[in-house]
């Protein structure tokens, strides 16, 4: 077994499985919410054209919701906000078809049964990409610890210091979309459940086959509020509850006295759906946007658009700014929080808050959605 490597890209992005005994790798890093970010290797893309050309207006709005745009106040400055929320400022969104629910394990494994796509935590990890993102002299390990993987939540048996992540993280060899807890577990029994381990190329691979795409983050965050503009959360302002959306109940990360019914993901659809009919927009599993993360890019539109100006369908910067993962060739955005949401430690469940991760990294608490711009509805 290689070392324990001081660079946090060499964990999260799945270069290190867990030490003898099955004990995790302790982490000293800044706190990135629920979960490190990291990067591994480049995606496939996959287009099917003839399929989509194929389908029916009604089928390609299949499962979605017209979303009819509007304007809104975008970030929160509300006490449970991060900084990266702020300032709050007016922005405009045209209409948009959305999901009403996640991707399911069932819609993930009917892609890729008719296109045979491999997850990018299904393929061996690609030393001559990641070393981009090493520092310089970083050495290669042993070919045994790039074995196809993902990073699986493993709740510690006793309290833990909330700044060391890596602590209720478990690099699992063998964990993908199909087995979410590492092999001897399946998706079998879990066909109706958010499909993780994806990352944001996995997601775009599925959004092209499918005649979609990711929802910038401004479009997200019109959908996530429910026509409750300046709400603190996508049901109003009143608390977040076992009965809202799929959170972690108890003490983070030790233990969850599952009062909302489940320990990891849900059904989709489990819990009541927002003003414009969108289940789970709040918890269950974080889900990816098309835009760059840029932790400043708030304050970067008021400067370029002025004060109180309306900014119209904004989209992301050219380039990531992402402090928690600065070796990072690349960042997006994830949004939405998760079932590790708590308000000890990472109120991610509300509509303004944001995330950013490596386009090559998927865990177990990660998923998407897609929208769509097909014409509005008939009158």
């Amino acid at each position: 077994m290689v070392a324990r490597l001081t660079s946090l890209a060499l964990i999260a992005g799945g270069l290190l499985p867990p030490e003898p005994g099955g004990s995790t790798l302790s982490l000293e890093m800044p706190v990135a919410c629920c979960a490190p970010v990291a990067s591994r290797a480049s995606a496939i893309s996959i287009t099917t054209p003839e399929r989509i050309a194929s389908q029916t207006a009604a089928a390609r709005t299949e499962g979605m919701v017209w979303i009819p745009g509007g304007e809104f106040s975008m970030g929160s400055i509300d006490p449970l906000a991060r900084p990266d929320e702020a300032p709050v400022h007016r922005v405009h969104v045209d209409g948009f078809w959305i999901d009403t629910h996640e991707v399911t394990n069932a819609q993930f494994a009917e892609f890729v049964d008719e296109t045979g796509y491999v997850t990018i935590a299904e393929r061996k990890v690609d030393w001559q990409e990641l070393r981009k993102q090493m520092p310089e002299g970083t050495p290669k390990p042993d070919d045994a610890v790039l074995q196809p993987g993902s990073l699986v939540f493993t709740p510690p048996d006793r309290p833990v210091d909330l700044r060391r992540f890596g602590l209720w993280w478990t690099w699992t060899a063998g964990a993908n979309w199909r087995q979410p807890e590492g092999p001897g577990s399946s998706v079998e029994d879990r066909m109706d459940h958010p499909v993780v381990h994806v990352a944001w190329d996995d997601a775009v691979a599925f959004a092209e086959w499918a005649g979609k795409r990711l929802p910038t983050e401004a479009e997200w965050e019109f959908a996530a509020r429910g026509g409750l503009d300046g709400a603190v959360n996508s049901w109003g302002n009143e608390p977040v509850g076992a009965t809202r959306c799929n959170t972690w109940q108890g003490r983070f990360p030790v233990s969850n006295t599952k009062e909302d019914g489940f320990v990891r993901t849900a059904p989709v659809g489990s819990f009541p759906a927002n003003g414009y009919g969108l289940h789970d927009m709040a918890g269950n599993v974080w889900e990816w946007c098309e835009d760059r993360f840029d932790v400043y890019i708030y304050t970067q539109r008021i400067d370029e658009a002025g004060p109180g100006a309306v900014v119209r369908n904004p989209r992301g910067p050219e380039v990531a700014r992402d402090p928690r993962n600065p070796r990072a060739v690349d960042s997006r955005v994830q949004r939405g929080g998760s079932f590790l949401c708590n308000d000890s430690y990472c109120a991610s469940y509300r509509p303004s808050a944001r995330m950013g991760c490596a386009p090559d990294t998927g865990m177990s608490h990660v998923g998407f959605r897609l929208v769509s711009d097909a014409p509005p509805p008939a009158e």
